[in-house]
């Protein structure tokens, strides 16, 4: 668990370093996801880091809230407007304030666990470890649209392999959330890792393959990227249709942005340096 804990803990440093500094205007640009404030992704977080922080010290109070919070999920009405009234911070300072205090709890209680214990979540129960993943990984997805906003260039790590792993690991579940039959194959994916290491999942001798960096890998289950606007290469029928659709997130079914709708020139893009 420590390794996991450690590098959710970077991970949520990182989207605070990014907008600690931003100012009120600038707190509350639209991003490309959903048209969502750099407000509303920082709160979206900070809320769900608080259900998290519920579920571990009192699952079933957690149960009886999670009820209201799929209502919302669930409705055809903006997620932003619902969820951030039920936040208690209003203003960037007091919201930064509140999702510090939430995390250190939440990788507090985290850091007890061993990887095996359970956690009610919205669906199945989750391993302890699967759950700091998850959080990592929503972490990392909404920054990543905040990092789309401001034009700034991210300096992916090795934290991308949690990632990736859940990506690879909902190949069935990208399917079967939209009500489709799951293939009956395992693909092999081989991915390039930001430092130059490869990551690979599945027997190679598979034939459904994907294959490319890590990054863009990353960026289509979490669908900040639609799979055209990337450099992934695919074999097979299977493998090309589960990257056309796949969501490596629970919840509703979704669907990834439009082709060119998150297209960035990464040359032009200034370099970000962190807190």
């Amino acid at each position: 668990m420590e390794k996991i804990c450690s590098d959710l803990d970077e991970e949520h440093k990182e989207l605070d370093g990014l907008v600690a500094g931003l100012d009120e205007i600038t707190w509350h640009i639209k991003t490309p996801f959903f048209k969502w404030t750099i407000f509303d992704e920082v709160a979206h977080i900070a809320f769900f880091d608080q259900e998290a922080l519920l579920a571990v010290e009192d699952p079933v109070g957690f149960k009886t809230c999670s009820e209201k919070v799929m209502e919302i999920v669930t409705s055809p009405d903006p997620w932003p407007e619902q969820f951030n009234q039920m936040l208690e911070p209003k203003t960037p300072d007091d919201l930064l304030l509140y999702w510090r205090r939430t995390r250190t709890r939440l990788l507090q209680h985290l850091r007890t666990m061993m990887p095996g214990d359970r956690v009610p979540w919205y669906g199945p129960d989750m391993s302890a470890r699967s759950f700091a993943t998850a959080r990592l990984m929503e972490t990392w997805a909404h920054s990543q649209d905040i990092f789309d906003t401001l034009r700034k260039k991210r300096k992916n790590t090795k934290r991308l392999h949690h990632l990736a792993h859940i990506g690879v690991n909902t190949f069935g579940w990208s399917f079967k959330v939209r009500g489709v039959t799951v293939p009956s194959i395992i693909p092999r994916v081989e991915l390039s890792a930001p430092d130059g290491e490869q990551w690979v999942w599945g027997k190679p001798e598979a034939e459904n393959r994907v294959w490319g960096s890590a990054q863009d890998f990353c960026l289509v289950v979490t669908q900040r990227r639609n799979l055209a606007d990337t450099r992934l290469k695919w074999q097979g029928e299977h493998a090309g249709k589960w990257l056309s659709l796949a969501q490596a997130f629970a919840g509703i079914p979704q669907d990834p942005p439009i082709p060119g709708a998150r297209v960035i020139d990464d040359e032009n893009l200034r370099e970000h340096r962190g807190h």
